[in-house]
């Protein structure tokens, strides 16, 4: 892990970001728990993601340019988010992290960054 660089440049700025998005999402599409929740046309959940993600891990803060204040939490309350499904959300990431061949130490960090706002967004027991 490099600490002159922040998540989003580590991860390769929006190219490299992009890569793990679309396999996470490919990732997401084939894992039962969470393939319900999501719509058929994936394409403009990729794009806030890549918004999302971008400004969470450092880079411009194209979500909030875009549509305002993350509260993700919030905007995650119509769907029924269990910890089953934050652990397959989770390890989806993981998944698509391995598959882009981030570094073990980048990855685990990641993920550790990831697993607070995962569990915020229970809702369901």
């Amino acid at each position: 892990m490099n600490s002159e660089q922040n998540i989003y440049e580590q991860l390769g700025e929006s190219a490299g970001l992009r890569r793990i998005i679309e396999t996470f999402y490919g990732n997401v599409v084939q894992e039962p728990l969470l393939a319900p929740l999501f719509p058929e046309d994936i394409q403009p959940v990729i794009e806030r993601q890549q918004q999302f993600l971008t400004q969470f891990f450092g880079g411009p803060p194209l979500y909030s340019e875009q549509h305002g204040h993350p509260m993700m939490r919030a905007r995650h309350m119509r769907f029924p988010v269990t910890n089953e499904r934050a652990e397959a959300w989770l390890a989806c990431m993981n998944a698509a992290l391995q598959e882009n061949e981030v570094e073990d130490e980048l990855r685990e960090f990641v993920i550790a960054r990831l697993k607070g706002p995962a569990y915020h967004f229970v809702n369901t027991p």
